[in-house]
C-alpha cells in the first residue's frame, strides 16, 4: 500500500509505540487522527504528525467508551473522507499474582485491551471495506504466547487480542481488509521503570518504539497481494 494521501488512525498514541507509529506514518504521507486519555500529550503528537506536512485530527478520550469511540472514528472519516488503516495499540497492563489481583485490574486491562479494540475495530470496518485496499494492525504481545508470574491478566487479555484477529483475518480478506497482530517483546517505553534495580540493567538492550513502527510500516507496505497476518518483534540479546 502507498500511504500518501491515506488516513490511518492510531489508537493509545500520545507517547511509546502508539506515537512511534503515528509519526511514523505520518512520515510516509498519510493523514493520521490519533487519540489518547491525555489531551496536552496527545497535542505534543499532532504537534509531531503536522511537522511533516499532512493533516491531523485528534481526540482526546477513553477508548474503553463506546460513544467516545464512535465519535473518534466518525469525526476521521468526517475530517479525511476515508479511512484505509487502522492501528489498535490502546491498551494498560497490571501486573498481580492471581490470588491477588483486584477485580478493577483485570476489567480495566480487558475493557481496554480487548472490549475497546473490538469496538473500534467494528465501528472502522464499514469504511475500511470502502477503501478497497485497507489494514488492520492490532498491537498483541509476545505476552499472549508466554505464561509468567504475575502475567494472569495480562497475557490472557493480549491472548484475545491474537485470537480477535485470527478471526478477523478470516472474515475480512475477501472484503480487502488485511489484518496483523503484531506481539513486542520488551519495548523501551514507560511501561518498564527503568529505575527498578532488575529492570536498568536491560533497559538499554530493549526495543524502541520506532523498532516497532519501522516493521509496522514495512508490512503495511507490502502489496495487497500479501498478507503478513502476524509477527513477534523481540530484542536480540534480552
Amino acid at each position: 500500500m502507498d500511504l500518501k494521501e491515506k488516513a490511518a488512525v492510531v489508537t493509545g498514541a500520545s507517547k511509546g509505540i502508539g506515537r512511534a507509529i503515528a509519526v511514523a506514518l505520518a512520515r510516509a504521507g498519510a493523514n493520521v487522527s490519533v487519540s489518547a486519555r491525555s489531551k496536552d500529550l496527545l497535542e505534543s503528537t499532532a504537534d509531531e504528525i503536522r511537522a511533516q506536512g499532512v493533516e491531523v485530527h485528534s481526540f482526546a478520550g477513553d477508548m474503553r467508551n463506546e460513544a467516545n469511540i464512535r465519535e473518534f472514528i466518525s469525526g476521521t472519516v468526517q475530517k479525511f473522507g476515508r479511512l484505509d488503516v487502522l492501528v489498535n495499540n490502546a491498551g494498560i497492563g497490571h501486573f498481580h499474582r492471581i490470588i491477588d489481583m483486584p477485580l478493577e485490574s483485570w476489567d480495566e486491562m480487558f475493557d481496554l485491551n480487548v472490549r475497546g479494540l473490538f469496538i473500534a475495530t467494528r465501528e472502522s470496518l464499514p469504511h475500511l471495506r470502502n477503501a478497497g485496499e485497507s489494514v488492520i494492525v492490532n498491537i498483541a504481545s509476545i505476552a499472549a504466547k508466554n505464561a509468567f508470574v504475575s502475567g494472569g491478566g495480562y497475557a490472557p487479555s493480549k491472548h484475545a487480542v491474537l485470537a480477535f484477529s485470527r478471526c478477523l483475518m478470516l472474515e475480512e480478506r475477501d472484503n480487502g481488509v488485511r489484518v496483523l497482530a503484531i506481539c513486542p517483546g520488551s519495548v523501551r517505553t514507560n511501561f518498564f521503570d527503568p529505575q527498578h534495580e532488575e529492570m536498568a540493567p536491560r533497559f538499554e538492550k530493549m526495543l524502541r518504539p520506532e523498532d516497532v513502527a519501522k516493521a509496522i510500516l514495512e508490512m503495511i507496505r507490502m502489496p495487497q497481494r500479501a498478507m503478513i497476518s502476524e509477527v513477534d518483534i523481540r530484542p536480540t540479546n534480552p
